[in-house]
């Protein structure tokens, strides 16, 4: 016997660019999110915050972020969900990123990234997104790389979502 929960429609090529790389970071603690974001077909439409609560920027270099979404599906088990790993880098070592970085990787977050094709994408739907590595490098030479890399991780049932630009400006303090 087969599973159909789904119909299935099929994909047409896409011969539009594609850009790889991450413009934008945006960052919340998880619990100032009321209830689950709203989805409405398949985008992030709404997100409610705590009264006073945003998600707030971070900051970095072109082309030092990416994100990797992997399915985990075991068949034997039926279990089937996906995780996604956003890795950062923030140049330079110093108190400020240094205090920071440390709470990150104590806290439990949302998180929401800009791809560089201008699409915004939601992590911490299901569960709360954490930070699993990180790494403070002086290195060797003057041309080194002297910073901070992190590594966010998500487990969720779905792909990260896609959210809706104009939910951005409703959750940002600016």
């Amino acid at each position: 016997m087969s599973c159909t929960s789904q119909t299935l429609a099929g994909l047409v090529r896409d011969c539009s660019a594609s850009l790889g790389g991450i413009s934008e970071v945006y960052i919340a603690n998880h619990g100032e999110i009321v209830g689950k974001p709203t989805i409405t077909t398949e985008k992030v439409s709404a997100i409610t915050m705590a009264s006073g609560k945003y998600f707030n920027k971070y900051e970095f270099r072109a082309n030092t972020a990416n994100a990797v979404t992997t399915w985990n599906i075991n068949n034997e088990t039926g279990s089937k969900y996906t995780s996604t790993d956003l890795v950062l880098k923030f140049n330079r070592l110093e108190t400020t990123k240094r205090a920071e970085i440390m709470a990150l990787a104590l806290a439990d977050l949302a998180v929401i990234f800009k791809d560089a094709n201008g699409k915004y994408w939601y992590m911490g739907y299901d569960e709360a997104v954490s930070m699993t590595t990180g790494t403070a490098q002086t290195g060797t030479a003057k041309a080194d790389e002297n910073g901070y890399n992190i590594t966010l991780h998500d487990e969720q049932l779905q792909l990260p979502y896609e959210v809706d630009s104009a939910v951005i400006a409703t959750i940002l303090n600016s």
